[in-house]
């Protein structure tokens, strides 16, 4: 596995991402700043996780994306004809373990400090331990079974095989149950901003970890521990407020570090001319019920010549400054549809469909007609695909988990064969690892 130049990843003075030996954990201020280093990081970068790749990428791998961008190695995304040497498949692979590697470093510069106040070093552990628990989570739903990686000898990762689906969640719960345990539940440590996580950001994952498992017992109740703080989180009842920075609905956000823009999506997303990149595809249009404001409120076009081109408009802001918008992570009208689909599946109906109407009403729709346990699952489901589109790839892995990817693509994407709901391991991954194994397909 190659890690790149990711040894040195803090520098005291300047970047901030760029490690230099020990002596970033001697106190509280650099240490900290060891850790906000990597969100810094991750936002500089178009070939990051959480920074519109995923988005982009697995849109197009769906089917809420049309490619415009002309290039052989996206196209292979929207056709679902990836190969093993495709650069951005690597760059997703490589750069997610780059994160993974510079949060391993952080815990091991934390352990081995006498510098750091206990407080401190609580969070940052906590912190470290959530991040790497994300990187994990997607990784293991892109790529299948992957390589774990738990401390920074190069020696030991350069040569690690793939571990099971099981290993891997294990680790992840065993990641966001240390974080619950270290992190505040408020922002206090963050000045009340959300950009960092916080014990409620790893109870967020959580719940979305155990619904991936199937766990619909634990799935619920880490959703009703975050819905269960009002004082907290509210579900915005106006949809153009939703994704503004610190938002009473945003659990964890990513701070924008560009200057000149606000949040990447809508730097990319939004249109003024003929897309270079991605447009929204019919089938997410279609997919909207009448009356439904996130219709209105959350899409938007441009005319070009006799062409009208669609995109996303959760984000509002192109360009320009001050920032107003944050990036979103986890938010809270995800925890009520988690809490649905769980409650669903353990055949509390009306639970269920309580929680499914929450989301609902707040766009406008009447509650729904659904009354079996199948109708209100499809239903749950169909609540996800229009409140999340476009959204760190969210339906392309709620088509892969729930089994329905072949089902839904197989009819719209010339060529689909049931592998292609994995990616491949990267070429370049295979020939320095030589215990890495491709995924079938491919």
């Amino acid at each position: 596995m190659v890690f790149g130049s990711c040894e040195k990843f803090v520098d005291i003075v300047a970047p901030n991402d760029q490690l230099v030996g020990s002596s970033v954990f001697t106190s509280d201020r650099t240490a900290t700043a060891a850790m906000t280093g990597i969100y810094s990081s991750m936002m500089s970068s178009y070939s990051s996780l959480l920074n519109t790749q995923l988005s982009t990428l697995c849109g197009l791998s769906a089917d809420e994306f049309k490619d415009y961008s002309g290039l052989s190695d996206q196209q292979q995304f929207y056709q679902n004809s990836l190969t093993p040497g495709n650069n951005q498949v690597l760059s997703l692979w490589k750069s997610t373990y780059s994160y993974i590697y510079q949060a391993n470093a952080v815990l091991e510069g934390l352990k081995q400090s006498t510098g750091i106040s206990n407080e401190v070093q609580r969070e940052l552990e906590g912190e470290a331990k959530c991040f790497r628990a994300v990187c994990n989570f997607y990784l293991l739903n892109l790529y299948g079974n992957i390589p774990l990686a738990t401390s920074t000898n190069y020696q030991t990762n350069d040569t690690l095989s793939r571990s099971s689906s099981i290993l891997v969640y294990q680790q992840i719960i065993a990641d966001c149950k240390d974080a619950q345990n270290l992190l505040k539940d408020d922002y206090s440590f963050s000045g009340g901003e959300r950009v960092r996580p916080n014990h409620f950001a790893a109870t967020a994952l959580l719940a979305r970890v155990y619904l991936f498992m199937e766990d619909w017992k634990n799935a619920e109740a880490e959703a009703d521990s975050v819905i269960g703080r009002p004082d907290l989180f509210t579900l915005s009842a106006d949809l153009n407020q939703v994704f503004l920075a610190n938002s009473s609905e945003s659990i964890w956000q990513m701070e924008p570090v560009q200057p000149g823009i606000n949040t990447r999506e809508g730097n990319i997303f939004i249109l003024n001319s003929f897309p270079n990149s991605v447009a929204l595809s019919d089938s997410v249009l279609t997919a909207f019920e009448p009356n439904d404001n996130r219709r209105t409120n959350w899409i938007d076009s441009v005319f070009v010549g006799s062409q009208t081109f669609y995109f996303p408009f959760k984000y509002k802001i192109k360009s320009g400054s001050p920032v107003t918008e944050y990036c979103m992570v986890f938010r809270l009208s995800e925890l009520y549809l988690i809490r649905a689909e769980a409650r669903a599946q353990q055949d509390n109906l009306s639970g269920a469909t309580d929680d499914l109407n929450q989301i609902r009403n707040r766009a406008g729709l009447s509650n729904t007609t659904a009354l079996t346990q199948n109708e209100i699952i499809n239903a749950i489901q169909q609540e996800r695909r229009v409140e999340f589109f476009t959204e760190d790839g969210m339906r392309w892995l709620d088509l892969v988990r729930t089994g329905q990817a072949t089902a839904v693509l197989g009819s719209s994407k010339n060529g689909w064969k049931s592998t292609d709901s994995l990616y491949p391991i990267p070429l370049s991954e295979l020939q320095n690892d030589t215990k890495l194994i491709q995924n079938p397909g491919y």
